[in-house]
């Protein structure tokens, strides 16, 4: 049976210089109800500043995925690795060993808007990694795209873990099926605007998940953007 999270349950946190939803369990914010869904561990919707971001700060063991819905990061990390995060960008940093990175919202104007996900990858101490790819608006419009999964299919980037996720952008009359099968479970996180999965009606912020067999039917969308988890 679908059932949803709402975002106004959501943790939150404000930094002056971030504000912060947290889905699940992060940092200061704890709840014993919502610490994980499956192997997927965070879903935080970020809003950082202009002029501020992260500092430099480690991670092991995780896969951490960041996806922009608006502005633009500025990133760098002690694989070498810098880049610039936009939006249409999948960026997928494997920490396994240790890795330190650093993000940066360098505009003095625009805030920037993101979601950082981490899934617990299925091996410890891997080797670190990092991808980054672009996936056009026309990739995503009114259907689900797939942008990262474990053998990296369709251009997607790649995950040490067998999960798969989809991003989609809906409006109006566009509809997007999506078959679970039995043994894996979904959730699904509306990052901006509204639309329906089958008769649940749901806005930003909000999430609807389940566990086994499922036929999900997106639509009704109004400005909707999407990502679909598909979990072991």
């Amino acid at each position: 049976m679908l059932q949803v999270l709402r975002g106004a349950e959501r943790g939150f946190a404000d930094h002056g210089w971030l504000r912060s939803y947290h889905t699940f369990s992060f940092a200061d914010y704890h709840n014993p109800a919502w610490v994980e869904f499956g192997p997927l561990r965070v879903i935080n919707e970020d809003y950082v500043a202009p002029g501020r971001g992260f500092g430099k700060h480690g991670h092991r063991d995780m896969e951490i995925i960041t996806y922009i819905l608006e502005g633009e990061l500025e990133h760098s990390d002690s694989m070498g690795n810098g880049s610039v995060i936009r939006p249409g960008d999948v960026q997928r940093m494997s920490a396994g060993t240790g890795v330190l990175h650093s993000e940066f919202n360098k505009s003095d104007r625009d805030e920037v808007h993101l979601l950082q996900i981490w899934i617990k990858p299925d091996a410890l101490r891997l080797v670190p990694g990092y991808e980054q790819k672009h996936f056009p608006v026309g990739e995503r419009r009114g259907r689900l795209r797939l942008i990262a999964s474990p053998e990296g299919e369709q251009g997607a980037v790649r995950l040490h873990q067998d999960a798969r996720l989809y991003a989609g952008l809906f409006d109006g009359r566009e509809v997007q099926g999506f078959a679970l099968p039995t043994g894996r479970r979904a959730w699904l996180q509306v990052a901006r605007g509204t639309l329906a999965v089958n008769e649940t009606k749901l806005a930003a912020g909000d999430a609807a998940y389940l566990s086994g067999a499922a036929d999900l039917h997106l639509h009704d969308g109004a400005g909707a953007e999407v990502l679909l988890f598909d979990l072991p």
